[in-house]
């Protein structure tokens, strides 16, 4: 499994891994009025630069078969900035004037989602991803990564606290109340 940046092309895959990572809050941002329109949108922000959900922010997991997950991670204090486009676009597709409250901020490289494609679940991948973010970004760019977890998916939370992560809060989002969770690299033993 190779685990690279994303490609403006490759926007299709990537967008079908955020749909599914984003699940009910895909109806909160857009009001719940059309998942072909939401699918479109979310295309387009792929495939730009400069946005949250921009293939610049995006690494993908591949291997023979194709792009099997992906995952979106951007620095926290960027936020507004890379917020700022997709609500214009959310206002722009579905006249809706969306201000969610902030997900993250300044301090930790946040992962905004992780989807694997359906056919390949089950088989580790967001692990692989997981495991790769935690050396990327705590390693390598000695850094701290956040992410929220739905309190309604224990599965998943029971996974992130295996791989490290530490709950460090709660915060809401699009009104969703989540468990707000952080690893930080750990100190070497002397």
């Amino acid at each position: 499994m190779n685990i690279r940046k994303a490609k403006p092309a490759e926007f299709k895959v990537i967008t079908s891994h955020i749909l599914l990572a984003m699940g009910e809050l895909l109806d909160r941002f857009t009001g719940a009025q059309s998942m072909e329109r939401a699918s479109q949108m979310m295309e387009k922000l792929v495939q730009k630069k400069g946005n949250q959900y921009s293939y610049e922010n995006c690494w993908v997991a591949e291997d023979e078969n194709g792009i099997a997950g992906s995952a979106l991670v951007y620095e926290g204090a960027k936020l507004h900035e890379l917020r700022k486009p997709v609500m214009a676009e959310i206002k722009s597709t579905f006249n809706i004037n969306f201000q969610p409250e902030d997900e993250t901020q300044a301090g930790e490289y946040y992962i905004d989602c992780v989807g694997v494609s359906p056919s390949r679940q089950g088989e580790g991948i967001g692990s692989k991803i997981f495991r790769f973010l935690i050396k990327e970004y705590t390693q390598d760019r000695n850094g701290t990564l956040g992410l929220l977890v739905d309190r309604d998916n224990p599965h998943a939370k029971k996974l992130y606290l295996k791989l490290g992560f530490e709950i460090v809060g709660e915060k809401t989002l699009a009104g969703k109340h989540m468990e707000h969770l952080q690893y930080r690299k750990k100190k070497e033993m002397l």
